[in-house]
C-alpha cells in the first residue's frame, strides 16, 4: 500500500510503498476514502523539517532536554546513534480521516466488514490507504453524510473539546481569535450553541468565510472594527470566553484576550501560540485561562486510546470518541457545514505536490483533502503472493542446522523500535556473514523504516509467513514486553534459533508456555538478551578478580530514574512492573560474576513500590543485593557494582571504569569511548552458535532461573517472605 510519510532530518517529502498494517485485536483495519490534511498542525511540522539541525533544536527545546539527559545517561556514540536514527527517518503525516471498515480485529462488536467510520489519531489515522484503528479512535458514520465531510472528524473534536472547556452558554459573547481550519469550526460550533462571535484574523478572505458561517463581525487584529464590535454586541462589557485559535511567535493574540474579554471571563487556549500571559492585564480582571488538549478525555491515556478502555459516561460525560461522534451527529445535522471549508481536494498520489503547494503559499487553503482511489476488484491483488512452505513442527529440527559452508546466517526481525534500532541492528547490519532477511511490525512505517536503513531484504506485516519461511535461520524477538513469551513460543515452535529481548517471561504461566514449546519441538536454541555479561569492562574486570574460595558479598545500585508521562513502561496491567521487564539484566550479571544461579529471593519496597531491594541467595552463602531506585538524582551514574570477596574487591562505574582490589591494584587504563554493556560481543556470540550449530551463549538452564527469580519479586513482595527457587541448578 501507499503513505504519505516525511524524513524530519532531510525535509524529504514522499508517498512511499509499505506493507499493509496487521488488523490486531481491539481495533479494525480501515480502507481510506478521504484523509484531511492539517494546514495548521501538519505545516507546521513539513516547515520545521526543512530548519537546519539547530533551527530544529531551537523549536523543539523540549526534546534537546530529553538528549541532555540521555548523554548522561548513555553516553555520547549511543545517544548520537539514537537521535539520528529518530531523525533520519519516515514518519507519518495526518490525524484525520474517513474511511470503509475492511476487516474486524477480535474483540470488536460495534462496526462490521464494509462500515463507513472517522478515525482519529496520529498513529492512526494516516494518510494512507490502509489503517488499523483502535476502538476508542473510530466512530460509524450516520447515514448519509459524505465521506469527504465525515473527514474532518478529527479536526471538528479539536474545535469540540475547546468549546466545551470555554463553557458557553445561551447568549454569550464570544471572540476567536485565528480564523484557519479550527477556528472556523470554533465559530460553527459557538453559534450552534447560541453564541454571538466576533472573528480575527489578519486574511481578509478568512474573515469574510466566517461572517458568511454566522460570525457577527470579523476583522484584523489591528483593526478598530474588532474593538468596536465587540463593545457593541456586550454593551461595553467585554466577550464572556476568548478562543485562542491562532499559532505562530507573536504575543499578540493573548494580549488582545486581555483587552477585549469582560472581567473573570474565560480564555482557552486551543492552538499554539505564544503564552506570555500579560500579569496585571489577567490578574486586574481575574481571567480564568484554561487549555484545551486535542480531541477530548482519553487523549494522551494508552489504556484508552491502544486497550479500549472507556470511562463511563456517569464521570465523563465527552470523552475523545464522544466527541467525535458528536461531531458527526451535527454534520449530519447540518448545525455545522463544512463543505465552504474544502479548498482544494488532490488525488492522494499527487500528495508530495500539494503539500508542496501549500509549503510555498501557492495553494491558499484552510483545508485540503486527499482523495484516494477505489480498491482493487474482487480477484485481483496489491501484489503477487508468494506461498512459503511450513516447517514441521515437533520434530526437533532447528532451521540453520546443517547449513552449507559459507552461507550467510539469515535473520528476521520481530519489532523495529528504538532498542533494535539503535542498539542491535547497527552491529547486525555491519557483521560479515550476517543476511537481514526480514523485518516484520504491526505498523507499516515501522518496518519500511527499517528495510530502509538497514538493508533488510523484505518488510512484512505478515509473521507467519516469515517463521514458515525455511530460509530464515533466526528470529529477533524485540517488541513490547507483554508479547514475548506468546512469540518466543512461536519460533521455537517454527524451529527457528531465538533471540528475544529481556524480559523472557512476565508470568510463571508464560514461562511455562516457553519451556512447554521447547520440550515440544525438541529446539532449546534460545538467548535471551542480558547483555550485561558481555559487556568487554565487566569481563576483564572478572578476570583480574579470578577465582573465589569462599562466599561473596555483591551491592548492585541500578539509578533507574524516573520515566517520562506516557511511556508504555508504566503499562503495568500490561506490560509488567518496571522490574519485571528489566530487572533480569541485574540478576543475571550478578548470577554470573557468582558463577551460580540464586536459591532463594527476597524483596522489600518504599510505599508505592517505587524503590525496591532485591536480596539473592546463592547456595554456596553468596548473597547479591539489588537496589532498583527511581527517586535518585538523574546526574548519577546509572549502574554501580561491588563484588567483595576472599579479601578482595571489584568495583564497577557504569562500564566506564572498572578496578579490582587485591594484592595488586588493577584499574582499567582508559575511560572507553563509549559505554559498552555488551550487546555487539552478546550478538557475536548468538551468530556464531547459530553458525555453527554450537551452545548457546548463556545455557538454557541460567536463563530460565533468571527469569524466574525476576517472577519471584513480584511474590515476594506480596508475602513479605523469602522465595525459594525450585529450579535453580
Amino acid at each position: 500500500m501507499k503513505q504519505v510519510v516525511q524524513n524530519y532530518k532531510s525535509g524529504e517529502l514522499a508517498v512511499l510503498d509499505v506493507p499493509v498494517p496487521g488488523c490486531k485485536p481491539g481495533g479494525v483495519l480501515v480502507r481510506t476514502a478521504y484523509s484531511l490534511i492539517s494546514t495548521g498542525t501538519e505545516l507546521m511540522k513539513v516547515s520545521e523539517a526543512g530548519m537546519s539541525m539547530l533551527g530544529k533544536a531551537r523549536s523543539r527545546p523540549d526534546q534537546v532536554a530529553k538528549v541532555m539527559q540521555s548523554v548522561a545517561t548513555n553516553g555520547v556514540p549511543a545517544t548520537y546513534r539514537k537521535v539520528m536514527g529518530k531523525l533520519d527517518s519516515y514518519t507519518p503525516l495526518g490525524y484525520s480521516l474517513c474511511g470503509v471498515v475492511e476487516q474486524v480485529g477480535t474483540g470488536i462488536d460495534d462496526v462490521k466488514v464494509g462500515d463507513l467510520v472517522a478515525c482519529a489519531g496520529n498513529e492512526h489515522a494516516l494518510h494512507a490507504e490502509l489503517n488499523w484503528v483502535p476502538k476508542n479512535l473510530y466512530a460509524r458514520v450516520p447515514d448519509g453524510l459524505a465521506p469527504q465531510h465525515a473527514a474532518f472528524g478529527t479536526v471538528g473534536s479539536i474545535a469540540l473539546q475547546g468549546v466545551r472547556q470555554g463553557e458557553p452558554r445561551l447568549g454569550d459573547a464570544a471572540l476567536v481569535i485565528g480564523l484557519g481550519l479550527i477556528g472556523q469550526l470554533v465559530v460553527q460550533l459557538l453559534v450552534a450553541s447560541g453564541v454571538r462571535v466576533v472573528g480575527v484574523d489578519p486574511d481578509p478572505v478568512r474573515c469574510e468565510l466566517a461572517e458568511s458561517l454566522g460570525a457577527a463581525a470579523c476583522g484584523d487584529p489591528a483593526s478598530a472594527a474588532v474593538e468596536a464590535a465587540v463593545a457593541e454586541l456586550t454593551d461595553g462589557h467585554g466577550v464572556d470566553q476568548v478562543y485562542l485559535a491562532a499559532g505562530g511567535g507573536s504575543n499578540q493574540p493573548v494580549e488582545l484576550a486581555a483587552r477585549l474579554c469582560r472581567d473573570r471571563g474565560r480564555v482557552v487556549d486551543i492552538g499554539k501560540c505564544r503564552l506570555d500571559l500579560p500579569w496585571n492585564a489577567y490578574y486586574e480582571k481575574e481571567l480564568d485561562v484554561r487549555f484545551s488538549r486535542s480531541y477530548g478525555p482519553g487523549r494522551y491515556d494508552p489504556e484508552y486510546e491502544l486497550e479500549g478502555r472507556d470511562y463511563p459516561i456517569g464521570y465523563v460525560r465527552w470523552t475523545e470518541r464522544r466527541n467525535l461522534a458528536c461531531f458527526l451527529d451535527l454534520l449530519a445535522r447540518d448545525s455545522v457545514d463544512v463543505g465552504p471549508l474544502v479548498s482544494h481536494i488532490a488525488d492522494f498520489d499527487d500528495a508530495v505536490e500539494t503539500y508542496r503547494r501549500l509549503k510555498d503559499g501557492e495553494l491558499k487553503a484552510v483545508a485540503v483533502l486527499f482523495r484516494y482511489p477505489e480498491p482493487a476488484a474482487e480477484g485481483e491483488t496489491e501484489a503477487p503472493v508468494v506461498t512459503v512452505p511450513a516447517v514441521e513442527r515437533g520434530s526437533g529440527a532447528v532451521a540453520g542446522s546443517g547449513r552449507p559452508a559459507g552461507t550467510p546466517v539469515r535473520l528476521a526481525f520481530v519489532g523495529a523500535g528504538n532498542y533494535a534500532t539503535s542498539m542491535l541492528l547497527p552491529h547486525l547490519a555491519q557483521r560479515d556473514g550476517v543476511e537481514l532477511s526480514a523485518v516484520v511490525t504491526t505498523t507499516a512505517l515501522s518496518a519500511a523504516n527499517a528495510q530502509r536503513k538497514f538493508g533488510f531484504a523484505r518488510a512484512t506485516t505478515d509473521l507467519d509467513a516469515v517463521l514458515g519461511d525455511p530460509s530464515v535461520d533466526a528470529v529477533f524477538v524485540v517488541t513490547r514486553h507483554s508479547s514475548h513469551a506468546a512469540l518466543t513460543r512461536k519460533a521455537l515452535l517454527a524451529g527457528k534459533a531465538v533471540f528475544v529481548e529481556k524480559p523472557l517471561a512476565l508470568t510463571e504461566d508464560e514461562l511455562a508456555g516457553v519451556l512447554a514449546a521447547v520440550e515440544e519441538s525438541g529446539n532449546d536454541r534460545l538467548q535471551v538478551g542480558f547483555n550485561r555479561r558481555f559487556a568487554p569492562l565487566l569481563q576483564e574486570a572478572r578476570t583480574r578478580f579470578g577465582a573465589r574460595t569462599g562466599p561473596a558479598s555483591l551491592r548492585y545500585l541500578v539509578n533507574a530514574g524516573q520515566l517520562q508521562h506516557g511511556s508504555w513502561y508504566l503499562q503495568q496491567g500490561t506490560e509488567g512492573s518496571r522490574f519485571a521487564g528489566e530487572g533480569g539484566h541485574f540478576i543475571d550479571a550478578a548470577s554470573w560474576l557468582l558463577d551460580a544461579d540464586p536459591v532463594s529471593v527476597y524483596a522489600v519496597a518504599t510505599a508505592g513500590n517505587e524503590d525496591l531491594q532485591v536480596v539473592l541467595r546463592y547456595a554456596d552463602g553468596s548473597t547479591a543485593t539489588i537496589s532498583y531506585v527511581t527517586t535518585g538524582a538523574p546526574g548519577f551514574p546509572k549502574e554501580t557494582l561491588d563484588l567483595v570477596a576472599d579479601g578482595k574487591v571489584l568495583r564497577l562505574d557504569d562500564f566506564v571504569r572498572a578496578s579490582v582490589y587485591s594484592r595488586k591494584r588493577w584499574v582499567s587504563s582508559r575511560l572507553p569511548k563509549a559505554r559498552d554493556k555488551g550487546q555487539n560481543a552478546e550478538l557475536a556470540a548468538f551468530v556464531k552458535a547459530v553458525r555453527t550449530g554450537g551452545p548457546m551463549p548463556v545455557p538454557l538452564e541460567s536463563l530460565v532461573a533468571t527469569t524466574a527469580a525476576t517472577l519471584a519479586v513480584r511474590t515476594a513482595l506480596a508475602g513479605g517472605a523469602p522465595v525459594t527457587l525450585a529450579r535453580a541448578r
